[in-house]
């Protein structure tokens, strides 16, 4: 039986500088009022300054390593038994894990202030790359809440 949906980053086209379909989805996560040009010139503007930050490593290796630190690897779902609503630990798929992270490196950036966009994504991507930052301490936040919850795992469905 074929798939009813299919994976988005199937049929994306790979960015223009890197070839990587990852990035094109990054960078269409970015993208804001469907300004691709300037979610474009923002991302490679970002990995401009991450390439003088971190020499010895290309930028868009940093930037999936940074992603890959991102990634959780397991998540709390609320699952309701008997009137009663668990926090149920449950493990994250690999489509689900880049979505999270992407989306956790994106609401970082914006919260950030005061810096042009380009400047806060270098930031948090160096920040993440090292294992520090805002989108690590929420990966660290989901583990720790999924570790507390263990004992609700067989709950899972």
């Amino acid at each position: 039986m074929a798939k009813k949906f299919e994976s988005t980053e199937r049929f994306l086209k790979p960015d223009a500088r890197y070839h990587s379909r990852v990035i094109a989805k990054f960078i269409n996560c970015l993208m804001r009022d469907g300004k691709k040009a300037t979610a474009e010139r923002v991302f490679y503007s970002a990995m401009d300054i991450v390439a003088e930050r971190i020499r010895g490593a290309a930028p868009n290796e940093v930037f999936d390593q940074a992603l890959n630190n991102v990634k959780p690897l397991v998540e709390v779902r609320s699952k309701r038994v008997g009137g009663a609503s668990y926090q149920v630990p449950m493990p994250v798929n690999a489509k689900r894990q880049m979505s999270l992270a992407m989306r956790w490196v994106l609401t970082a950036i914006r919260k950030r202030k005061g810096k042009p966009m380009a400047e806060k994504l270098a930031n948090e991507i160096c920040d993440a790359y090292r294992k520090e930052g805002a989108a690590i301490t929420v990966r660290e936040n989901t583990h720790r809440m999924a570790e507390a919850n263990k004992a609700f795992a067989h709950f899972a469905w």
